[in-house]
């Protein structure tokens, strides 16, 4: 079992961009970490950090993805929006396939009010206004009405997926932003939040000299007397 996020790693990933961490996981080898299509809905709700939990969906059958299958309270996805811990972000497989949408407002508002810390699908999400309206992160390729069934059968709960191209495990931590969302491996989390925090106050540094009128070069990446400058800079700061 991976350890779980600590607190202090979370609130340092609230106040990182995708941007920042992108990096940072290329730095360390990891070239495909950046959920491709998933937009947020509303670009005002608050920064997602959680562990991944995830459903799968597959191509549907038309003899078994019938809308009395909802009745069932085993059903993979009704089953994720009751069983998804709080703090945890529901992580679809669509295939990155949103002619049709993965869930729509009543799951998503469920699952907000249980305490999920997001939503996130390669797919599409229906009663997308409505979504949008609430205070909750909820990424997607888009607003697409028809039912899941259509296209998808809901196959299992919390194993291995695909999102956007990216491979996600349960637990993987998802930080999302305005831009997107990426997804950190569990077990480098911890030290990506400390180094995300402290190139997050560098990049601070950087845009102020910036507006100063100073070039990048020399600056960003940083030579001996930028790295100098910057520990006085952070040490004046407290």
């Amino acid at each position: 079992m991976t350890k779980p996020l600590s607190e202090a790693a979370r609130q340092k990933l609230l106040h990182v961009s995708t941007a920042t961490l992108t990096t940072l996981l290329f730095k360390r080898g990891l070239r495909n970490t950046f959920v491709q299509g998933a937009r947020p809905l509303n670009p005002n709700a608050p920064q997602m950090v959680g562990p991944a939990y995830t459903l799968r969906y597959i191509p549907a059958r038309e003899d078994l993805d019938v809308l009395e299958v909802f009745q069932d309270r085993t059903h993979p996805q009704r089953a994720a929006v009751e069983a998804i811990p709080p703090g945890a972000v529901l992580v679809m497989d669509c295939r990155q396939d949103a002619s049709v949408a993965s869930a729509g407002s009543i799951l998503v508002t469920r699952m907000m009010v249980r305490g999920a810390a997001g939503v996130l699908s390669d797919g599409g999400l229906r009663d997308s206004p409505e979504i949008a309206k609430l205070p909750f992160p909820a990424y997607c390729q888009g607003g697409s009405a028809p039912t899941n069934l259509i296209k998808h059968h809901a196959a299992d709960l919390n194993v291995p997926i695909g999102c956007g191209g990216v491979p996600v495990f349960p637990g993987d931590v998802c930080v999302g932003d305005g831009e997107g969302v990426v997804i950190i491996p569990a077990g480098i989390a911890e030290e990506i939040a400390d180094l995300a925090a402290e190139q997050d106050l560098f990049e601070t540094f950087v845009i102020e000299r910036v507006r100063e009128g100073a070039s990048t070069f020399g600056l960003y990446p940083p030579n001996e007397e930028s790295r100098q400058a910057y520990a006085a800079w952070k040490a004046k700061r407290g």
